[in-house]
């Protein structure tokens, strides 16, 4: 960047300088990319041990993400086509049409967001849960059209439904499948109010996957 102030000016040298920091983005979403796949290829669901080198590996890979990838380019492009293309290439499906301002996926290859879903800022897409000392991990959908509010949550094995809308810092608990076209809140979700004639202490069950 010196030399191009030297020898062609500021105007120059800050022109520039927007151009070599998307490369260097691009750069080091591709090393993240490339870690991934040298570390872990396809993840799929299934169990590992807490010491198994899969979790090692697994945590490395994402060690990758959060100190290069995410700070050079990823936490700057929530909201863009650039994202989606990044996630594609750590293995979600991201259909055409999805806005999404998040990258934590831990496992990309579980993910399947379908075209037109929402995936607002803060939201936590969690493939993978430790219980007894063992990581298991299941795939997680959103289907067509399905939108997650600001700092949503969804566990391993959720199918949020087309058209539905789970709301902000709701928590769509493990292995839960929100039906088609509904509205859900809360901790661990409910029926948004006045959803399904929902009342104050109306019972309601989700449906499991």
């Amino acid at each position: 960047m010196l030399a191009i102030i030297d020898t062609a000016g500021f105007g120059w040298a800050a022109a520039a300088g927007g151009v070599l920091f998307l490369v260097a983005g691009v750069v080091a979403c591709a090393l993240a990319t490339a870690a991934k796949w040298l570390l872990t290829r396809t993840v799929r669901g299934g169990q590992h041990p807490l010491w198994s080198s899969f979790v090692w590996r697994n945590e490395l890979a994402d060690t990758f993400v959060e100190s290069l990838a995410v700070p050079w380019l990823a936490r700057l492009s929530y909201g863009t086509p650039l994202l989606p293309i990044w996630l594609r290439s750590l293995g979600a499906t991201v259909g055409p049409g999805v806005w999404c301002e998040s990258h934590r996926l831990p496992e990309a290859d579980l993910v399947r967001l379908g075209a037109g879903a929402t995936v607002n800022r803060g939201c936590v897409l969690q493939t993978h849960l430790f219980h007894d000392r063992l990581m298991r991990l299941d795939a997680l959908c959103l289907r067509p059209g399905a939108t997650l509010g600001p700092y949503a949550i969804a566990l391993p094995g959720a199918v949020v439904g087309a058209g539905t809308t789970v709301g902000p810092a709701a928590l769509v608990m493990r292995g839960e499948h929100v039906p088609d076209g509904t509205r859900w809140l809360g901790n661990p979700v409910r029926p948004w109010p006045g959803e399904h004639e929902a009342v104050e202490g109306a019972q309601w069950q989700s449906v499991p996957v």
